[in-house]
């Protein structure tokens, strides 16, 4: 018996992406990048920062702005092992951060960098702080960095587990896994320097793509209920071509703004800025053919969200003693 409706009519009129076509290549390739992301990290592994191995933060005033690519040139040849130095504040404030190194420390450490600063960029600094790192804090900031991303992930498996039915809340959780894994590959790869500053914008990319697979599973789920006619199949793609222009004016405004962070907000923000690029576009996308397209595998269908519901208002109705 041939169909009595065509999609847009499911759609009120108006056309429906197909995005479920692509749904196989895009399996393909996602799993393609978590396994070059896996592998990546086992080989390359991650470039930890000061606030993970130890070391020393040294903040310096100068008269007058200087070039930093020639203090840091002057600090290397002064037997500093990749210092990095960059603004802070102003381009009259200096950071200089270094790896936990042999010989002087404390104001000796100090009075040391001060010296080739001063040799080397012709005028008298100051020393505003000298902070120091140890190994072992570094490492429990590490385990502490690690246990609060599996924490947020644990916690939002819980939450999307009463909310979505299992299907649904197992796509989402496994989207999110993939933006992450995906995420750390790509940060191994580029061999960006990993401190609390990276895993604040990891933190931020999964609450990102909670926001936006939420929406669209919420659009799936109502759906369901409410158009009587069509495949699952076909309402996944409207509801999908429905969330489709508040997905994209979402993405593009947090892009647009985190573009400007890249840009102008210094080599303080490169990596958090970064990252956020790199998460929210991944998020994005996985919104569509990771979270949405699982949960459609699983064969998510009508009777499941209605049995769901059934299930939902059954237990907020108050029992009635007799």
């Amino acid at each position: 018996m041939a169909q009595e409706y065509n999609i847009e009519q499911l759609n009120h009129g108006r056309k429906v992406i197909d995005f479920m076509r692509w749904d196989t290549l895009a399996f393909i390739i996602s799993a393609l990048l978590i396994v070059a992301s896996v592998a990546i990290v086992g080989v390359r592994g991650f470039n930890w920062g000061l606030d993970f191995t130890g070391g020393t933060v040294i903040e310096i005033n100068l008269e007058k702005p200087a070039d930093l690519d020639t203090l840091r040139v002057a600090l290397v040849k002064a037997g500093f092992d990749e210092p990095l130095v960059q603004n802070f504040g102003s381009s009259r404030d200096v950071m200089v951060r270094m790896a936990p190194v042999q010989g002087p420390a404390g104001q000796e450490l100090g009075n040391k960098v001060v010296s080739v600063i001063n040799e080397t960029a012709q005028q008298n600094a100051t020393v505003k702080r000298i902070e120091f790192v140890g190994p072992s804090v570094g490492s429990d900031l590490a385990q502490a960095g690690a246990m609060a991303l599996l924490s947020a992930l644990i916690a939002i498996l819980i939450y999307i587990g009463f909310r979505f039915e299992w299907r649904l809340a197992l796509g989402t959780v496994l989207a999110l896994a993939h933006d992450v894994i995906i995420t750390c590959g790509i940060l191994a790869l580029t061999h960006i320097e990993i401190d609390l500053t990276i895993v604040a914008s990891l933190m931020s990319v999964i609450g990102y793509s909670l926001n936006d697979k939420i929406v669209v599973s919420d659009r799936i789920r109502e759906n369901f209920r409410k158009i009587r006619r069509g495949s699952s199949y076909d309402i996944t793609n409207v509801s999908l071509t429905q969330t489709l222009s508040r997905t994209l004016i979402t993405s593009l405004t947090t892009l647009a703004m985190i573009l400007i962070l890249f840009i102008f907000g210094g080599a303080l923000l490169k990596g958090f800025s970064l990252t956020m690029l790199i998460g929210v576009t991944i998020g994005t996308i996985s919104s569509i053919y990771v979270s949405s397209a699982l949960a459609l595998k699983l064969g998510m269908k009508r009777e499941h969200m209605l049995v769901q519901k059934v299930e939902k208002e059954g237990a907020d109705q108050p029992s009635i003693m007799p």
